[in-house]
């Protein structure tokens, strides 16, 4: 062995024989070792958005077209689904969903008639008697069969009377297989 005039160590060729590697081998496995010593096996960056989860957020979406991309993440992270609001932001811009207010949601008209068996709507009108009494009646009415309930009048109403009202009311229509929204 010897030292070349770079300052190289050598091996001349007679002794390559000998030896239990060539120096083909030697230089090889040195380009393995710098390569795994420079590449990565392992991607770099947040594991994807799994399928699932995607189709979870655009459900979200789709169903609460007021709600913003915070108020998303939030009811996902009650149900144990850690995301962020960017990540939703793009999942949405990517289905074409905009953000809130710009998504198209149910009409009041669909809502109500959705929903017109189980909500009651309470006003009141006003009569004037023959001798210039005004009185208020309070009434409901069903909104899916339009039944009008008058639960009563009173000159002087107020919000003890007006619950008293309604009490009666639910009690008369408590035997109904819908709940009932005042």
């Amino acid at each position: 062995m010897g030292v070349n005039r770079s300052g190289k160590l050598t091996v001349p060729r007679a002794v390559w024989g000998s030896l239990l590697v060539t120096p083909a081998t030697l230089l090889e496995w040195h380009r393995r070792l710098v390569a795994r010593r420079w590449t990565y096996r392992h991607r770099v960056g947040r594991t994807p958005i799994g399928r699932d989860i995607r189709q979870l957020i655009l459900r979200v979406a789709r169903e609460n077209p007021r709600w913003g991309y915070l108020r998303i993440v939030g009811e996902l992270k009650g149900l144990g689904v850690a995301v962020s609001a960017t990540t939703v932001k793009r999942i949405l811009r990517e289905e074409g969903l905009g953000p809130a207010g710009t998504r198209q949601g149910p009409s009041w008209q669909d809502f109500l008639r959705t929903h017109a068996n189980s909500i009651l709507a309470v006003d009141f009108f006003a009569v004037d008697t023959v001798w210039l009494q005004r009185l208020y009646v309070l009434f409901f009415i069903e909104l899916g069969s339009r039944r009008v309930h008058v639960a009563g009048g009173t000159a002087h109403p107020d919000a003890a009377w007006v619950t008293q009202q309604a009490r009666h009311i639910a009690r008369a229509c408590s035997d109904r297989t819908e709940p009932i929204r005042v």
